[in-house]
């Protein structure tokens, strides 16, 4: 099963217009009684080339998590798990998108 906050990579192609392509990883930010019940997961797509947007938060050098590319896909998109978010990084993914889709 596929957690809360766990890291995947998952091939988003094909997509339209300015999506984020490719195989990359992403972060499941769907709950979990969703992410075990249904085909569906909520994802938000990771990258190494960004800029300090409010929307986008930084792992470490290279590597950002994008939450103005959140989408749902099918599970059948997902190649692996990758592995896990630390605290910190989720309690700032929480707070963004609070701010983004509640505030």
């Amino acid at each position: 099963m596929y957690s809360q906050y766990s890291i995947i990579l998952v091939n988003l192609d094909p997509t339209i217009g300015a999506e984020i392509k490719k195989t990359r990883p992403c972060v499941i930010i769907s709950p979990n009684e969703m992410n075990f019940n249904i085909k569906t997961i909520i994802v938000a797509p990771m990258t190494s080339k960004s800029r300090d947007y409010p929307t986008r938060v930084k792992i470490d050098e290279n590597s950002y998590i994008v939450l103005d590319q959140i989408r749902t896909i099918d599970k059948q998109r997902i190649i692996k798990k990758l592995g896990e978010l630390d605290i910190e990084v989720i309690l700032k993914i929480k707070q963004i998108i609070k701010e983004m889709l509640i505030d």
